[in-house]
């Protein structure tokens, strides 16, 4: 199942793993390396509308991120920001924080706004080939860090 804003993220595509109640999915705007969105695969418009059983699934979700990412960008720090400003579907912008840069297949994206807010307005803004790349090496760490 998929809602409107999962697809807007390039559901399925984008898809790194899928939940019952969730999918974590590659952020196409990369603000660092490993940028994720944690959506929910619900109609849920607010956070408070989800059922109790994502309640549940979240925290498995959320373990499974972290360690994912701290495998693959060895973050210092994560961001989970729930802004669902254009997106209404509930999801998470979950922004791995680092100082300095992360590399991976040639991309090298610095967090520009280490130590203090993410700052999303300079992402880098993958194309279709690059959020696979990107896609397939978190999957891999997924399996790798179960």
């Amino acid at each position: 199942m998929s809602n409107e804003t999962m697809r807007r993220f390039g559901y399925p595509n984008s898809l790194v793993v899928e939940y019952e109640h969730w999918a974590v999915l590659v952020r196409p705007d990369q603000p660092t390396l490993g940028s994720l969105v944690l959506a929910s695969t619900s109609e849920a418009r607010a956070f408070s509308e989800l059922p109790p059983e994502a309640f549940a699934q979240l925290r498995t979700a959320v373990s499974d991120i972290e360690a994912m990412l701290a495998a693959a960008v060895r973050y210092e720090k994560i961001n989970y920001l729930m802004l669902m400003m254009v997106d209404p579907h509930v999801h998470w912008h979950v922004i791995p924080r680092y100082e300095g840069s992360r590399e991976h297949g040639g991309l090298s994206i610095a967090d520009s706004g280490w130590p203090k807010l993410p700052d999303l307005g300079e992402a880098v803004k993958l194309d279709d080939a690059q959020v696979a790349a990107l896609r397939d090496w978190l999957r891999s760490e997924t399996y790798r860090s179960s």
